[in-house]
């Protein structure tokens, strides 16, 4: 799997280019407004943009991704309880299920909290968790259809996957740009509100 992340914005937001060594096929998870950049980022990669993935409906996330569409052909996939942030749209998730990016069979994992139509992906090892979860923090959910227990509820999914997963997060927010699931079980401010904390 070939990830790319890039900070992107004026709110230390990261997207991501992840793309499918066999077929040089990608998706795009959260593209911001510098779509100029993603684009040369993908083509010094030889990818090709097949699908466009937000993991919610925020607009500092998904601002670049109908312009995105235009310029490659590709889908635009969301959650259905936030896809009408994103008019241009094509597939609505509805829960938890499998998106193919080449060879590569990611997992959709429905995680509300921060929005109802909140999404992370996982895949060989590798987790984008958009504004669930953070490293070393988790995502706000004092605006529009944020709600703390149900966030936490997702969050305790999260930490059910091998610890050695890597977490590459929505935001530039902590000490470094990823983590792990073990990391965030020993580090995360709210791991132990969530019940996971564990100490060393």
């Amino acid at each position: 799997m070939i990830i790319r992340q890039l900070e992107v914005g004026h709110m230390d937001n990261f997207c991501y280019l992840v793309g499918c060594e066999k077929t040089r096929k990608a998706m795009m998870i959260d593209p911001g407004a510098d779509v100029e950049r993603v684009m040369a980022e993908a083509e010094k990669e030889g990818l090709v943009i097949e699908t466009i993935v937000n993991t919610h409906g925020h607009g500092d996330h998904t601002a670049g991704s109908a312009r995105l569409k235009a310029l490659t052909g590709a889908r635009i996939v969301m959650h259905a309880l936030d896809a009408d942030a994103v008019p241009e749209t094509d597939v609505r998730l509805t829960g938890d299920q499998d998106l193919q990016v080449g060879a590569i069979r990611f997992k959709v994992i429905h995680t509300p909290g921060h929005t109802p139509g909140g999404i992370c992906l996982y895949a060989e090892g590798q987790l984008f968790t958009g504004d669930t979860l953070f490293v070393g923090d988790s995502g706000r959910t004092d605006l529009a259809g944020g709600h703390r227990p149900t966030l936490g509820a997702s969050i305790r999914r999260l930490m059910q996957l091998p610890d050695d997963t890597v977490i590459w997060p929505g935001h530039d927010y902590g000490p470094t740009p990823s983590s792990t699931i073990a990391w965030e079980k020993r580090h995360n401010v709210n791991a132990q509100e969530y019940g996971y904390y564990v100490r060393d």
